[in-house]
């Protein structure tokens, strides 16, 4: 059964450095390369992978870690999910882990320049951001700029995880001062505050707003378009079971992880 870890996020928030999306048009930060078709392991594999992922993945790899174990009941997949800087900061403190799968390639490189990953990082899907508010619309959302409404409660992501560093260049390019009433350290907790009432707006990404449903009312702006997050994974480089946790990136890049994205709201490298 997996096992979600409770993120030790509070006592790492001084650590962490901003996130960075790419700008321009999405085809232009395309992940990898075609994914390769998902194999089976030439031996059955056992033991416990730690994975420490962006929380805007809890979904889809929640379903790929149940297809891996199912493949191998031996094998135990448990989960790390929180902002990609926040997953950084645990790493850097020492904290036992396998996989890491970022956001945005801000955060990869600070992994990668610590050394805490082998290998080169892979690109594996794309994502942009939307609005979401309150079921029904009630205060007529229709862009970006209606955000900057002082009578308009507006959560967003901090700028130092990926979902932040989006919002930030999205604002530029509209040209709009955002003046949220909290800045929170993942893009769940920006959904979260929405669906419970708590803000009447929040900026998230579309694949998050997909898995709401009726729970929010979306609203797309074209700026959003020119900002890219890239996602990538990678091994960590004490990993303690690299063969099972190379297993797990092979299945996110094969056909059928790129399949599970993809329905996810995922842009991948297959059409």
């Amino acid at each position: 059964m997996i096992r979600i870890l409770a993120a030790a996020l509070a006592a790492c928030l001084a650590l962490v450095g901003c996130g960075q999306s790419s700008t321009g048009d999405s085809s232009s930060a395309s992940p990898a390369s075609t994914p390769t078709q998902a194999t089976p392991a030439q031996a059955p594999l056992s033991g416990t992978i730690n994975v420490y992922a962006a929380a805007s993945l809890t979904k889809t790899f929640t379903e790929l870690g149940d297809r891996l174990m199912a493949e191998h009941p031996d094998l135990d997949v448990q989960f790390v999910f929180a902002g990609s800087a926040d997953l950084v900061a645990q790493l850097q403190a020492g904290a036992p882990g396998d996989v890491f799968a970022s956001a945005d390639e801000r955060n990869m490189t600070k992994a990668t320049d610590a050394k805490l990953v082998v290998g080169e990082p892979t690109p594996f899907v794309t994502n942009h951001l939307t609005i979401v508010v309150v079921p029904g619309n009630p205060h007529g959302v229709a862009s970006l700029a209606d955000l900057a409404n002082p009578d308009l409660k507006v959560v967003v992501c901090a700028p130092q995880v990926p979902c932040g560093g989006a919002t930030q260049q999205v604002a530029e390019l509209a040209g709009v001062t955002l003046t949220p009433v909290s800045e929170e350290n993942s893009v769940s907790s920006v959904l979260t505050k929405v669906t419970a009432g708590e803000a009447d707006a929040g900026l998230v990404y579309r694949t998050d707003a997909k898995g709401a449903g009726d729970k929010v009312s979306v609203v797309d702006f074209p700026e959003a378009d020119q900002v890219t997050n890239v996602y990538q994974i990678a091994l960590l480089a004490d990993a303690q079971n690299p063969e099972a946790a190379q297993a797990f990136i092979d299945l996110v890049a094969s056909s059928e992880g790129q399949q599970v994205m993809r329905e996810a709201g995922f842009n991948t490298t297959q059409g």
